[in-house]
Order: C-alpha cells, then sequence, then structure tokens
C-alpha cells in the first residue's frame, strides 16, 4: 500500500489551498479528487454563476487571478483558475478518486476509494465541501404533489423553466440570484420564513469584501457575528432589491403545505405550482468519516476551528463558519489552511515515521 504524509480528500479550493501550505511545510501531500479535473464542483454550479468577491479579494495563496481586480469572476473563470492553481503545486493530483472510507491504521490511516485502491497516512484533510450533499428538508405533503421538486444543486439555466409556475424556497444569495434569473422566463414566488436581508455590493465606491477585509469584520468569531446580523445577508449591487420591491419578484411568507398541484400559504390560500426549486442549502459531504466515530447524530464534524475533536490526525477546510466569515470561500481557505496544518504537521513529525517523511 502507497504510502503519503498527508491525503487531501477533495481538490477543490480547500484542497488545493491545505495541498499548498503542505508543501510549504516540506511534506509530502497527494490529493484525492472525485471527479475528472482539480476544481471541486465549481463546473457544476450554474451557468450564470459569479464570485460574489472581486477577482483580487478571491485567490489562494500564491497565485493572482489575473485581470481586472475590481471584476466580478464568472464560474468557468474559476475552474481555469482552479486548474492552473493545480497544475503549479508540486502535488500529485488524483482525479475519478472517489473517498469512500477514512479508517485508522496504528498511528495513522487508511483510506479506501471506490475503485478499491487503498493509500496510508499519516494526516487526513477532510476537504470535499457541501455541494455533493444538498440539504432537502422534508415538505409536508410532498408526497402527493403533482410537479416537481428539485434542489438549486441540479439547477443550471432558466431554459427548462419557460412559461412554468415556480416557487424557490430560501432567502439567501443563491435563492434570489436563481428567482431573479428564472422570474424573466417564468411566474416566481420566493417563499422563506423571514424577509430577504441586503448587503449593498458597493459602498463608498468599493467593493464590501474591501471594508471587511480591511476592517477584519468578517473575522470575527461566526456565533458573534450571525447575531450581529441576525441571519443571511444577500449581496446586491440594486437590482434584487428593485426586483423585489417593483413585484417582478414576489416574496412570500413560506407556505404551509404541497397538495396535489399547489402550494398551500399561510393564509389558506392555494397557488397552483409546476417546480418546487429548493435553495436550501447543504451540508458537509463526510460520510467517508463514519468509520472513525468523527461526525456526530446528523452527520456534522466534530471539530474546534477544523481541528478534529476525535482524531488529532485529522483537520477540515471549507466548512461554512469553520472559524469565520468566509471560511468556505476561495479568499477564506487560505487563511484557514495556514491554521489548520501547522498542528497537522506538529502531530505528524511526533508520529512514527512512515514512507516521504
Amino acid at each position: 500500500m502507497e504510502q503519503f504524509d498527508v491525503v487531501v480528500i477533495g481538490g477543490g479550493q480547500s484542497g488545493l489551498a491545505a495541498a499548498e501550505a503542505l508543501v510549504r511545510e516540506g511534506l509530502r501531500p497527494v490529493v484525492l479528487e472525485a471527479s475528472d479535473r482539480a476544481a471541486g464542483s465549481w463546473s457544476r454550479y450554474y451557468d450564470s454563476l459569479a464570485l460574489f468577491s472581486p477577482a483580487r479579494f478571491s485567490a489562494l495563496p500564491g497565485l493572482a487571478f489575473g485581470g481586472d481586480g475590481d471584476r466580478y469572476p464568472h464560474r468557468d473563470e474559476v475552474v481555469d483558475y482552479l486548474s492552473r492553481y493545480a497544475d503549479r503545486l508540486e502535488v500529485e493530483v488524483r482525479t475519478r478518486s472517489c473517498v469512500v472510507s477514512v479508517e485508522r491504521d496504528g498511528d495513522g490511516f487508511t483510506v479506501a476509494t471506490a475503485d478499491g485502491q487503498s493509500v496510508g497516512a499519516a494526516g487526513i484533510v477532510a476537504a470535499t465541501g457541501a455541494f455533493g450533499n444538498p440539504l432537502r428538508p422534508a415538505l409536508p405533503g410532498q408526497e402527493g404533489f403533482t410537479g416537481e421538486v428539485v434542489h438549486a444543486a441540479d439547477y443550471r439555466s432558466p431554459a427548462p423553466y419557460v412559461g412554468k409556475k415556480v416557487v424557490v424556497v430560501g432567502g439567501g444569495n443563491t435563492a434570489v440570484q436563481v428567482g431573479y434569473e428564472l422570474a424573466k422566463v417564468a411566474e416566481v414566488a420566493l417563499a422563506s420564513r423571514n424577509p430577504v436581508q441586503f448587503l449593498s455590493q458597493i459602498r463608498e465606491g468599493r467593493d464590501v469584501h474591501h471594508w471587511l477585509t480591511s476592517t477584519g469584520f468578517d473575522q470575527l468569531p461566526p456565533a458573534w457575528l450571525i447575531h450581529y446580523v441576525g441571519g443571511t445577508l444577500v449581496l446586491d449591487s440594486g437590482r434584487y432589491r428593485k426586483a423585489l420591491e417593483s413585484g417582478r419578484l414576489a416574496r412570500r411568507a413560506m407556505f404551509t403545505a404541497l397538495e396535489g398541484d399547489a402550494v398551500v400559504w399561510a393564509d389558506g390560500s392555494r397557488e397552483k405550482t409546476d417546480i418546487v426549486l429548493l435553495a436550501t442549502g447543504y451540508r458537509p459531504s463526510l460520510d467517508y468519516l463514519k468509520p472513525l466515530g468523527a461526525l456526530d447524530a446528523n452527520g456534522m464534524p466534530l471539530h474546534s476551528g477544523g481541528l478534529s475533536l476525535t482524531d488529532p490526525g485529522l483537520v477540515y477546510l471549507g466548512l461554512e463558519f469553520q472559524r469565520f466569515f468566509a471560511s468556505n470561500t476561495l479568499r477564506g481557505v487560505g487563511i484557514d489552511a495556514d491554521y489548520v496544518v501547522p498542528p497537522l504537521v506538529a502531530h505528524i513529525r511526533k508520529a512514527p515515521a512512515v514512507v516521504g517523511l
């Protein structure tokens, strides 16, 4: 069985940031990526997606995005950027390597993949993100609903929705962006438990990320920030707020049930609906860690700031609010990598040597 210092599980932005930090520490990692390229889930996002942060605030350590730093790179630009980033790393990235389990093996770990391969390592970085585990809440009456229920993870473009009646469930960036796009070709209602809260994209001529990073506001502890904000914020240049205020995109309180071919709104009224689109977020995709006992009963990692509370040779990257507001973003994963990698390296160097150390 091959042995490495560290197995990085996931070859998207988090895994690549981890690999870069590990190489800087003099370790030999291997990156295992389930898809056919080192770009994580980006190529599977919807066609019109662009970054919420400008290019100058969206680079991983050691490689600038290039071009106009104030532009908001498109999804395909991000895929190309991550591919270039992987190419410049002196790290082996194995694509089409889907990890199915991680188990303890003495002082290290054995990682098994879906194609029957196994590799050993002294340390593990779990960096698989959440796109592969969309949250699909059970909706009252869903079993009898004659329309479609889909998740935003399955959404690519408005083409299949032309002329339909669509209810988008959610009040975050994805819900508002997709709802706004669909409203050009379909009759759309945005159903959410709370009113949409907007954060202006531009303040005093600068993108809000300039102010968040320069003040350090977005590196406040997540619990404090969530309490201060009071909910999810939607970044907006003004067009989304205008669409809601004008009625072009209607927002209604969350419906109470699905019934036949309709949704039942809180006031008891029924409205025929063709498609319910869930923009309800994602949960960490970490089932491969179950053999370690590293997850709680809900499949969430037991960790503090990305450091496992069950296995000192295991760390996480890319979890939402792992350490701060931007932890699961391009601009945040490099910062978190510099936090979780040193303790992992210290643990490995105290452990018995494996090939490559």
